[in-house]
């Protein structure tokens, strides 16, 4: 155990609040039985109180505070700083050590397991019925669900194995937490004369630190800096950007899949339904016509059938672009088709978590903060008078957030062209695999630079005031 270390200048633990906040066990200990109370509370005042009319504490803490706001953010800034303070992991380390400890079967340690969940159980079902989780009363009953999944998993496998494979967001999390610019690891003088493991025996996701830096890695780390208040060798710094995406790693193969699968069906399929929604020519897009056809043949109401139909055509498109592009990267490269797909693939992960930043700030002013502050006064009964929108729709200004989504597509160009490098190949086949490589980020470019032609085309869809006005809190809500 090393108990001083002199740390270098973009050590994080040099700067006196950011050390308080990352490393105080105290103050992590207080924020994460803060967020644990605030989880609990809003499920259980989601139950007493189920009707959006009497309660938007419930929804706006879920799905305004914790997803999107915090999590978008903290993950392509500061890294995987949510997992650090998430109720089931924080209630999943105690539950572990009384639990059963036994090893998770391979047919159930396989992280695809998370993202099929969230793809099936919570994108999917958002898209064809809307309204399924908008309610207060369905919010809770979605969490409760989820917890009690965790809680059984936490009792009867050790290792925090819930989070490595099971949880929805655990995966997503893990790769697009590469995005960041900070890393966790050690010092490697430090650590060489070291015999006690310290910061491997104060892990509850059986992970030892002093191998991240050598690892290029931090695998399935949450952040929840047990290891730092183990041993001061532990050092949280500040690097590049993406910096680990430059270098030769352990590839996961479902990381990948995650980028893949969650650009399309969030960054896509609101693309698609969402804002070209908005156009004048809405109606005449694929997805809107197969859309009406669906209606017609199946009519069960409340079911969106646009919805369904801009998931499906983005799922199609995404993955055929992602996966044509490199078929034809493996011949130019002369490489192995698989090689090429799950090394080259990490060069998606900007156009979600940074691309979605311009989302999330955009309706951050437009709704989230209203939603959020009215919520918190709500929930705990403060009278006060409503909090409005910091901005309206027409807020020109606004769209200085869409430069985020052409920072993800030059990050994304970049990092694809670091990998690319990772190969052996002439110039020219290098060229040419980039330039196919990325044909999903030039589809997401081709995307953005529609909407706008299509906007100033053909102008908005003309709603009447409630129409628009229940349009803009739907959007809001995603």
């Amino acid at each position: 155990m090393v108990d001083y270390q002199k740390r270098d200048k973009n050590d994080i633990y040099n700067i006196p609040v950011l050390r308080f906040i990352f490393k105080n066990k105290i103050f992590i200990r207080a924020l994460q039985l803060s967020v644990l109370a605030l989880f609990v509370y809003a499920i259980v005042f989601g139950i007493i109180y189920p009707s959006k009319e009497e309660n938007i504490f419930t929804t706006a803490l879920f799905w305004s505070l914790f997803w999107p706001l915090f999590i978008v953010i903290t993950l392509s800034t500061f890294g995987r700083i949510f997992c650090g303070i998430c109720p089931h992991g924080f209630i999943g380390k105690y539950i572990t050590k009384f639990g059963l400890k036994k090893k998770m079967p391979k047919a159930l340690a396989n992280p695809f397991i998370g993202i099929f969940l969230l793809l099936i159980a919570f994108w999917a079902v958002y898209y064809i019925y809307p309204a399924a989780y908008k309610t207060p009363l369905a919010t809770a009953i979605f969490f409760i669900v989820l917890t009690l999944i965790a809680i059984v998993f936490f009792y009867i496998y050790d290792d925090m194995s819930y989070c490595k494979s099971i949880c929805p967001i655990g995966t997503v999390m893990r790769g697009f937490s590469k995005i960041s610019f900070t890393k966790l690891g050690t010092y490697s003088d430090a650590c060489k004369s070291c015999t006690t493991f310290e910061c491997a025996d104060a892990c509850s996701y059986n992970l030892k630190p002093f191998t991240f830096d050598k690892r290029a890695s931090m695998t399935d780390c949450t952040l929840c800096m047990d290891c730092s208040g183990a041993c001061e060798a532990v050092s949280f710094k500040f690097v590049k950007p993406s910096e680990s995406l430059f270098k030769n790693f352990q590839i996961k193969k479902a990381e990948v899949w995650a980028f893949i699968l969650i650009t399309a069906a969030i960054t896509v399929t609101m693309s698609f339904h969402h804002a070209l929604g908005r156009v004048a020519i809405a109606d005449e897009f694929i997805w809107s016509k197969m859309g009406l056809f669906l209606e017609e043949k199946i009519g069960f109401a409340g079911l969106d059938y646009v919805g369904i139909s801009a998931l499906f055509l983005a799922l199609s498109t995404t993955i055929f672009l992602a996966y044509f592009g490199m078929f034809v990267a493996s011949k130019f490269l002369k490489e192995n088709f698989s090689k090429v797909f799950y090394t080259l693939g990490y060069a998606f992960a900007p156009i979600f978590i940074i691309g979605g930043l311009s989302h999330t700030y955009e309706f951050f002013f437009l709704h989230h903060y209203g939603d959020i502050a009215n919520g918190f006064m709500q929930g705990f009964f403060i009278s006060a008078d409503e909090v409005k929108p910091l901005a309206a729709r027409q807020d020109s200004w606004l769209k200085i957030f869409s430069l985020m989504n052409y920072i993800a597509i030059i990050w994304a160009f970049i990092i694809m062209a670091k990998r690319v490098n990772f190969f052996t190949a002439s110039k020219a086949a290098k060229t040419l695999a980039f330039v196919f490589a990325s044909f999903l980020i030039i589809f997401y470019l081709w995307l953005n630079v529609y909407k706008v032609y299509a906007f100033k085309t053909y102008g908005a869809k003309k709603y009447s005031h409630t129409h628009a006005v229940k349009t803009d809190k739907q959007l809001g809500q995603r």
